[in-house]
Order: structure tokens, then C-alpha cells, then sequence
């Protein structure tokens, strides 16, 4: 009988999968995350083993978790053709199968996303002699399609005309009732928009994906898919040199250990560390650690983590609780910012009782940023992306992208006081954090933000 698993991780948006047949009692996981437990516990509970661990291509956005799950099962890794793989795996054609019991898996070379980008069609004997779905990777998601831009190196024009034919003469001839599951959801940058459902059908996305609207020619789908494209978040281009090569194994994720309030000073005090508060925006505003940066706990945070932070740097972390500071190091860990020296044990609360000092944001709501944006003391910083700005900012604003911020500053000054906003509030701290740490002295959030100004109703500028 088939047996069919999905797992999702939040944060990441990511999704894999667990398929095979339980009288055969073999099985294949297909783009592992990093921290394999999840599949091991499955397969367990379902009394499996794992024959194949199936990577659809060099992944950009997580670190992979296939050599580890293999390693740890004896499974045979399986990926399409590329020399750009630097580890032990199974290189596959389009049209091989994988056979798992009354269930097989069908190779299909799906470039576009990525030059040796597999799918895998999905068959069932008890379900006829046709392929009942479509394991798209990270080619075709619910109402968008992978991104062919993340190579650069002028490789996109080229890769966009791949993925024009791997959708329009692979994928939807084989149907509109296919079935199609993709391995990103809403929140990733693996696509510009990707829709809500994790599951979809070929049928609807040929009636509901803008993109695949664009059939009037190969050349006007390559345009409308590469026009107004996002920037690439800078940690992908680390990921994928990170993924074809041998990545290290841990048995298990540990927390990092508590430390007392004068060990985290002196540890914060090298210049090389990277202190990130995880507490949300307003309480980082009320109370931090001098030059800490706040990437707040929410599920963008492993998304901002991984634009903001190095992996070259050690990490120290400040949360409410171990709890957080534990579901932090996974998702740090998840995108391979392993090196985490510690946590401030008890929070900011035993800082505070150890008398050592604080630094402060000051936060205002929509209204104080309206009343005041006009002062010739005040700066009045958004930081949202290019294509956010477009459609409309905080009248006299200065427009930093907060990715891009730290290496800006000379174009703010000062003496002002920079009130920063973004969409919600979440990035204006980043970039507020971010203004403190570099010796800016009066820096003000806007909690709420964008969304906040447009539900009061108050002036927008567009240009």
C-alpha cells in the first residue's frame, strides 16, 4: 500500500517527503532538511527502510540533509547530473526508475531552476498504469514558478528558456488531473509569490499560475518571468557551494550553553561576535545588550538570519526562554550557522540584576512618525525592499534597503534622530538594531509600520 508523508518546516517553507509501500517496507525521502530525526521516527513508526534519499537539485535555501539521512540509514543518494557535486550519490537520467515496492518513482531532467533539476513522477500499480503525481522541486509551486536567477552569472536568460519547456512541454501534457506537490510554500524566496496550498494539481495551476498564462511565446514568458525579480537573499549563494560538497554530521542538535551575565559581556565584547536578541521588537526596544541585533523570533526570523548573519562569525543569543533560544539553534542550524558560542542564561532579566548596562530604541507609533517626519532633526528611514517602495512611501523618506544598510551608513547622518519603518515593524528593527550597533545614538522604531500608516489613513507619496 502507498504510503505518503509530507513535512513541513515553517520559517524555511520548506517541504519534503516520505513515499513507499508498506508490504514492500521500503521507502524514499525526497530534499531532506538538515535535522533528519523527523524522517527517521516516520520510517520507524511505519516499520520502513529508507532506500533512497532523492535530491531534485542543488538546493540554495536550507542545508541539505541527504548525505546525513544516508549516512545514518545506508540509503543510496540519488540526484540528476552535475559535476558540480562533490560527495558519494547516484547520478540519474531523465526516464530511470526507482522502484519501491508497487510504487515507483520516474526520473524526469526538469532544468529551469537549476541546470540538472530533477521531478519525479509518481505511480502506484493500484492506481492504474499512468502517473497519478508530479514531485516538482522547486520548478512549479501553487501559483508561481522557480526562480532561474539564482546562478547569476548571466546564466538567467538561458535557464529561463529551460524551465519555458520543462512546463509547457514536459509537465502539462501530462495532464491537468496530476497531481503536484513542490517542495517551497508561501513565505519562501525560492519563487516571486508562491501561493498558499502546499498541494495543487497541474489543471490548476494551467487555469490560476500567472506564469504559465505567458505561453504567447518562449521570449514573452522569459520576460515576464525575470521582470521586476526580487533580490536573491545573500545566504543562497553560500548554501549551494555549502550543499555540493561533503557537509558535517551531528548526531543531534544540542543547546548551546547558559551563560552568566559578565561571561556573555566579555564574550560580546569581541569584535568578531555576532549578539542577536530574539525577543520581540518592542521588548528589544525597552532593554538591550549594547550592540546586539534583533532578529526577533517569528517565522521570517531564519529568512533575516540568514541575510543578516555570518557564518564566518560566532553567535550569541538572547531570548526569553531556553525554549526559544533551543527553536533559534535549529533554525540557525537548518541554514548552516552552526557556530553559536552561547545564551544569556535567564534572559535579560539577570543582565538587568547584574547592573551592567542597557541600550535603548525608542519607538514610536504612526501617528508620533506623521507629527514629526517633517522636523529638521528628523530622518525618516524606510527600509523596505525596491519593490515595495515602488508602490508607495511615508511622504520625504529616505529609502535604504535594510539588507544593504550596513554598508550605507555614511548616507544618513548622525546627529538626526532615524526613525526607521518597514511592513510591519519587524525589518525597521533589524535596521534600527543594526543603526545602534554602528554608533547612531538616537534611532526610533515604528512599530506596525506600513501596515499601521495605511490603517490610519495617512499621507503616501509616490513617485
Amino acid at each position: 500500500m502507498l504510503i505518503f508523508e509530507s513535512f513541513f518546516t515553517s520559517g524555511l517553507a520548506q517541504i519534503s517527503y516520505l513515499v513507499g509501500d508498506s508490504k514492500a517496507a521500503v521507502a524514499a525521502v525526497i530534499d531532506p532538511r538538515r535535522d533528519i530525526d523527523i524522517y527517521l521516527q516516520m520510517a520507524k513508526e511505519q516499520g520502513l527502510r529508507i532506500a533512497y534519499v532523492i535530491e531534485t537539485h542543488i538546493h540554495a535555501e536550507f542545508v541539505s540533509g541527504a548525505q546525513s539521512l544516508a549516512n545514518r540509514t545506508g540509503a543510496q543518494v540519488i540526484g540528476g547530473r552535475s559535476d558540480e557535486y562533490r560527495f558519494d550519490l547516484r547520478h540519474v537520467s531523465d526516464g530511470e526508475v526507482l522502484e519501491l515496492g508497487q510504487v515507483r518513482l520516474q526520473i524526469m531532467h526538469s532544468p529551469g531552476h537549476t541546470p540538472e533539476h530533477i521531478s519525479l513522477q509518481l505511480f502506484d500499480t493500484q492506481q492504474g498504469s499512468d502517473p497519478i503525481a508530479l514531485f516538482t522541486g522547486d520548478t512549479l509551486f501553487n501559483l508561481d514558478v522557480g526562480r532561474p536567477d539564482l546562478l547569476g552569472e548571466g546564466s538567467e536568460r538561458k535557464l529561463a528558456s529551460e524551465l519555458f519547456h520543462t512546463l509547457f512541454d514536459r509537465y502539462l501534457p501530462l495532464g491537468d488531473r496530476i497531481e503536484i506537490y513542490s517542495f517551497h510554500g508561501a513565505g519562501s524566496a525560492g519563487g516571486k509569490s508562491i501561493g498558499d496550498r502546499h498541494q495543487s494539481t497541474l489543471g490548476n495551476e494551467r487555469l490560476f499560475n500567472s506564469v504559465l498564462q505567458e505561453k504567447s511565446s518562449e521570449e514573452a514568458f522569459i520576460d515576464t518571468l525575470l521582470a521586476d525579480m526580487p533580490e536573491p537573499p545573500r545566504h543562497y549563494a553560500r548554501l549551494k557551494k555549502l550543499n555540493v560538497g561533503a557537509i558535517e554530521q551531528w548526531e543531534s542538535l544540542s543547546l548551546a550553553p547558559p551563560l552568566s551575565p559578565d561571561d556573555f559581556q566579555s564574550l560580546a565584547g569581541n569584535a568578531n561576535m555576532q549578539v542577536v536578541d530574539i525577543r520581540s521588537i518592542l521588548a528589544f526596544g525597552g532593554g538591550h545588550v549594547p550592540g546586539a541585533i534583533n532578529i526577533a523570533l517569528r517565522n521570517e526570523f531564519v529568512s533575516w538570519a540568514g541575510w543578516m548573519l555570518y557564518d564566518s562569525r560566532p553567535i550569541l543569543l538572547v531570548g526569553e526562554s531556553t525554549e526559544d533560544v533551543h527553536q533559534a539553534i535549529t533554525q540557525l542550524y537548518r541554514i548552516g550557522l552552526d557556530d553559536i558560542r552561547g545564551y544569556l542564561h535567564n534572559g535579560i532579566t539577570d543582565w538587568q540584576n547584574a547592573a551592567l548596562p542597557l541600550s535603548r530604541l525608542q519607538e514610536w507609533t504612526v501617528h508620533e512618525l506623521n507629527a514629526r517626519r517633517e522636523e529638521p532633526d528628523v530622518q525618516v528611514l524606510d527600509v523596505r525592499s525596491p519593490n515595495e517602495v515602488a508602490n508607495g512611501r511615508v511622504p520625504g523618506a529616505k529609502h535604504i534597503y535594510v539588507v544593504h544598510l550596513a554598508e550605507q551608513l555614511d548616507k544618513l547622518d548622525p546627529n538626526k534622530t532615524i526613525a526607521t519603518y518597514c511592513g510591519s515593524g519587524y525589518r525597521a528593527s533589524i535596521a534600527a538594531s543594526l543603526l545602534k550597533r554602528a554608533g547612531f545614538s538616537d534611532v526610533a522604531n515604528t512599530p506596525g509600520s506600513w501596515a499601521a500608516w495605511n490603517a490610519a489613513g495617512l499621507p503616501i507619496e509616490t513617485s
